[in-house]
């Protein structure tokens, strides 16, 4: 087997970006090093074409003390974070803008804008969160969700956010996702509701209530990423042991398990919000350049595909 080089699927990631056209991002009060340097350096490597969205006085002042360079770069003037989180909004909702980026402001205070039901982004779609972990162990991208929006989702909310996760890995050139859908055990029991609802979207997916994916649950966490532990309990499945997509029960859950891949396994998590009229990218303090761009990365592709999808359906209505 040839080894793989750590990082290398973020590497895939941003690399299948440079035939494709930057996308138009507002970016929403970067007025700290990491959020105003994650946007110019994803500019530079093309990913995104950004709209610093923010006091323009501090951003100009933070970028000289940087000596990050943002001429050229289109700058609206806001005077604190909560009207540059709507003004960010609005640029997205007006059509000038294709994806959503934070900057250094609360992440509820960005969210609330873009649910705000008379000037937000909503969509019918349940809003959601998926990490895009690298994990040097494992041999190719891994979805988690949903680990930072949706807190105890119901049956209702998690067909939204499986179908958030599979849309984004098509968009990601994954044409059939394996999805594993989380729990402590690999069979049903009404003592554990997760493994109820596994069984009822596994056959929502066959009734073509989720399209696009292979489902399969309830799945314990080794029988969904190892083959060896599947064959061991006797699942027979072509998620089991292969699974693109982790669907976990609930937001503890899926938080602790990204933590736990990124400080204990090395892994990188990008981070990227669905089911808004755009692509919504979470910044962190904590993360380093491969992640942010990698993030850029998975919201450009998503954007582009969301743009061909939409002149397919024009050009059908025609």
């Amino acid at each position: 087997m040839t080894e793989q080089r750590p990082h290398e699927k973020y590497d895939a990631l941003i690399f299948a970006c440079h035939a494709l056209a930057p996308v138009r991002t507002a970016v929403a009060h970067p007025c700290d090093e990491t959020s105003l340097r994650g946007a110019v350096e994803a500019a530079e490597a093309k990913l995104i074409k950004p709209i610093l969205v923010g006091p323009q006085a501090r951003i100009r002042k933070l970028a000289a003390s940087l000596n990050v360079d943002i001429t050229g770069l289109p700058l609206v003037d806001t005077p604190y974070s909560h009207a540059s989180a709507a003004k960010a909004v609005e640029i997205v909702r007006t059509g000038d803008a294709d994806a959503l980026m934070k900057g250094s402001l609360h992440t509820d205070e960005l969210m609330a804008e873009v649910v705000n039901k008379d000037t937000g982004i909503r969509t019918e779609r349940r809003i959601s969160h998926v990490f895009i972990m690298d994990v040097p162990t494992y041999p190719k991208p891994l979805f988690i969700t949903d680990a930072a929006v949706n807190i105890f989702p119901t049956l209702e909310d998690k067909v939204d956010i499986v179908q958030n996760a599979i849309d984004l890995a098509h968009a990601l050139r994954i044409e059939q996702p394996k999805v594993a859908i989380l729990s402590a055990i690999e069979t049903i029991s009404s003592k554990i509701p997760s493994t109820i609802d596994a069984a009822a979207l596994c056959k929502m997916a066959d009734r073509g209530q989720i399209t696009g994916a292979l489902l399969e649950g309830p799945l314990a966490l080794d029988n969904a990423i190892n083959r060896n532990a599947a064959d061991i309990k006797h699942i027979n499945s072509p998620v089991a042991g292969d699974a693109d997509i982790l669907l976990v029960p609930d937001l503890e859950a899926g938080n602790m398990l990204a933590k736990e891949l990124s400080f204990l396994a090395n892994a990188d998590a990008a981070g990227i919000v669905l089911g808004a009229r755009v692509p919504i990218i979470l910044t962190s303090r904590a993360d380093n350049v491969r992640t942010r761009m990698a993030s850029c990365a998975v919201a450009a592709l998503y954007a582009h595909a969301c743009r061909v999808a939409a002149a397919g359906i024009a050009k059908l209505a025609e």
